[in-house]
C-alpha cells in the first residue's frame, strides 16, 4: 500500500501517513495482518483525526489538540524498573518490545508478535465504531505486547505487573488476555516514561472473563509531560464474573483513556475506580461506554479527579441498559477537586435506559476544599498548605482503600503522595 498525503491532512495526519509508509518494511505482520493494517490506516486517513463535531470527541478534539506526531526512534532506550509492587510477576515491553524472560507456569504467555506474524491477531484489528481513532491507530502500527491465557480455576498469588516503557518517539502495544471460568488474578498495566523526549503511545487491552472470574485489573500511566497517551481497554463480562478496574492518570500532555465493556453474562459486577491527577497544560480524557446487555448485572462507577493549573480534564460516561437487561443496577459518580481558577473539569454522565425494571443513577460534583474542614486542621496548628495536601490525599485515597491489598494500597498511595508534593 502507497499512500500520498494530500494538503488537506493535518500536520499529525500526516505524520501518521508518513509513519506507517515509513514503518511499513518492518512491521511484524502476514498478509491478513498487512490487510487489516492497510483498511485501518486507510480509514484514519479517509476520516481523518475525530474532531469536536463527533460526540464523543466533543471535549477532547484530536485533531486539534494533537499538533504532531513524533517519529519513531530506534535508538530510544527504556529500562525496566522495579515493580509497583514487591513480589509480582513483570512482563517487561521495552521501547515497544516485549522481552520475555518470565519463567510462569501457571499460564501461558507469548509475545503478541507473535501471533501477528502467524496472521492469528488478524481478526483483532477492528475499530470498534465510526468513531474509534485509538483502535485505527493501534491497529496500524502496533509491534508487541503480550498475550496471556489465565486457564480455569487458577488463583494467582502474586500480582503480574505489564510493565510499558519508553524513551522516546513511538511505542504501540497490545495485550490480549483470557481469563478462564472460575480464575482470580490482580493485573496492574502500567505505562511510564523515562526520559524528558516526546513519544507518541497508543495501547490496547482486549480481556475476557469468563463464568465465575474474579479479575481486579489497575491501569496506571504516568507518561511524560510531552507525551501523548491514547489507551483503550476492551472487557466482555461473563455469567457470574466479577471485574474491579481501577484506572489512574498521572501523567501525559494529551491523554485519553477509553473503558469499552460490555457485560454478557447474568450476575456480572463490575467496579470501576478512576483517579485524575492534573496539573500543568495537560489534556486528560476518560471516556466510559458500558453495556449491560443481560438480566440481573451490576455496575458502580466512581470517578475523582483533582486539577491543579491550567489542566483541563473531561468524563463522559455512558451506561447502555438493552431490552432485555431486567433488574440491572448501576450507579455512576464523578467527583472533582478544582484547586485552581485556571483548571478546568468537563462531566457528561448518560443513561439510555430500554428496560422498564432496573435501578440507574448518576451523579457529579465540582468543589474547591472545603472551609470547615481546612480550618478545622489549621485550628489544631496545621499549616496551611499541608492541611490543603492531606484533605487532597483523603479525598482520593478514598478510592485507592477499596483495594483492599495492604501492599498495593501502600504502593499507590505513595505515588499519589510524592504528585500532589510536587504539584501542590
Amino acid at each position: 500500500m502507497n499512500i500520498q498525503t494530500t494538503n488537506r491532512l493535518t500536520v499529525a495526519e500526516a505524520a501518521l501517513v508518513e509513519a506507517y509508509n515509513e514503518q511499513l518494511s518492518d512491521l511484524p505482520g502476514d498478509g491478513a495482518v498487512f490487510a487489516a493494517r492497510d483498511r485501518l490506516l486507510d480509514d484514519l486517513k479517509t476520516g481523518g483525526l475525530p474532531t469536536r463535531r463527533i460526540e464523543t470527541w466533543h471535549y477532547t478534539d484530536l485533531k486539534s489538540l494533537l499538533r504532531n506526531v513524533p517519529a519513531r526512534d530506534r535508538r530510544a532506550v527504556a529500562e525496566a524498573t522495579a515493580p509497583l509492587v514487591a513480589g509480582s510477576e513483570v512482563l517487561v515491553v521495552r521501547q515497544g518490545v516485549a522481552d520475555l524472560r518470565s519463567n510462569v507456569d501457571a499460564f501461558e504467555i507469548r509475545r503478541y508478535a507473535e501471533s501477528l506474524i502467524d496472521g492469528s491477531a488478524a481478526a483483532g484489528l477492528t475499530a470498534l465504531d465510526f468513531d474509534d481513532a485509538i483502535g485505527r491507530i493501534n491497529g496500524s502500527f502496533v509491534r508487541d505486547g503480550f498475550v496471556l491465557d489465565i486457564p480455569a480455576d487458577a488463583e494467582l498469588k502474586a500480582p503480574i505487573e505489564l510493565q510499558v516503557s519508553h524513551g522516546a518517539g513511538q511505542v504501540h502495544t497490545r495485550f490480549p488476555v483470557n481469563f478462564g471460568a472460575g480464575s482470580k488474578a490482580t493485573v496492574i498495566e502500567r505505562h511510564r516514561a523515562v526520559s524528558e523526549n516526546a513519544a507518541f503511545v497508543s495501547t490496547i487491552s482486549d480481556i475476557a472473563l469468563h463464568d465465575g472470574a474474579e479479575i481486579t485489573w489497575i491501569i496506571f500511566q504516568s507518561q511524560g509531560e510531552f507525551d501523548t497517551h491514547l489507551g483503550q481497554i476492551r472487557v466482555n463480562l461473563g455469567k457470574d464474573a466479577k471485574l474491579r478496574l481501577f484506572v489512574i492518570n498521572a501523567g501525559g500532555k494529551l491523554v485519553r483513556q477509553e473503558i469499552q465493556i460490555s457485560v454478557t453474562g447474568e450476575g456480572a459486577d463490575l467496579t470501576l475506580r478512576g483517579i485524575n491527577l492534573l496539573g500543568g497544560d495537560t489534556h486528560t480524557d476518560v471516556t466510559l461506554n458500558l453495556g449491560h446487555n443481560v438480566p440481573h448485572t451490576t455496575s458502580t462507577e466512581i470517578v475523582r479527579n483533582v486539577v491543579f493549573d491550567r489542566a483541563k480534564g473531561v468524563f463522559q460516561g455512558m451506561i447502555r441498559v438493552a431490552p432485555d437487561a431486567q433488574k440491572t443496577d448501576a450507579r455512576m459518580a464523578c467527583n472533582t477537586l478544582l484547586m485552581t481558577d485556571d483548571g478546568e473539569f468537563a462531566v457528561k454522565p448518560e443513561l439510555e435506559i430500554f428496560a422498564d425494571d432496573v435501578q440507574c443513577g448518576h451523579g457529579a460534583t465540582v468543589a474547591d476544599i472545603d472551609d470547615n474542614h481546612l480550618y478545622y486542621l489549621m485550628a489544631r496548628g496545621i499549616p496551611e498548605s499541608k492541611a490543603r495536601a492531606m484533605l487532597v490525599n483523603a479525598f482520593v485515597d478514598e478510592i485507592v482503600e477499596e483495594l483492599e491489598d495492604e501492599a498495593l494500597v501502600e504502593a499507590l498511595e505513595d505515588v499519589i503522595a510524592t504528585w500532589l508534593e510536587k504539584h501542590a
